[in-house]
């Protein structure tokens, strides 16, 4: 996959949001978390060190001051657990943290937006 069809498929996926990233993007966009940028569906394009080939991930939510995504994990999560640790090591390895917020949990999104402030306070991946 090139670069322009990786950016391509964000775009779609922006389009295309599920209800609780439409929720939590109401939180989120424009700035309105303690005035954290915060871009959606922003890919995140690497070189596989194993065969040099471009390889990406698509967060749900990614703040680039603060080397931070956020990621809203349906059921599907609940079959892809090992798929969902990998991709967390791997983007770790990029000096990005990750945060992993369940949809039901937006129900509360007061609670949720105090476990986002607490994360941006915690250390940066070493």
């Amino acid at each position: 996959m090139t670069k322009k069809d990786i950016i391509k498929l964000a775009r779609e996926l922006r389009k295309n949001q599920t209800p609780s990233e439409k929720i939590l993007w109401s939180v989120l966009r424009n700035r309105r978390l303690d005035g954290k940028k915060f871009l959606r569906q922003h890919p995140l394009i690497y070189e596989n060190r194993n065969d040099n080939n471009l390889s990406f991930f698509i967060p749900d939510f990614y703040c680039a001051e603060h080397k931070f995504i956020i990621e809203l994990d349906g059921k599907i999560h609940d079959y892809q657990k090992e798929y969902d640790r990998q991709r967390t090591l791997i983007i770790n390895d990029m000096g990005i943290r990750v945060l992993r917020i369940q949809n039901e949990e937006l129900k509360d999104i007061e609670r949720v937006k105090e476990k986002i402030r607490k994360f941006f306070d915690s250390p940066p991946v070493s």
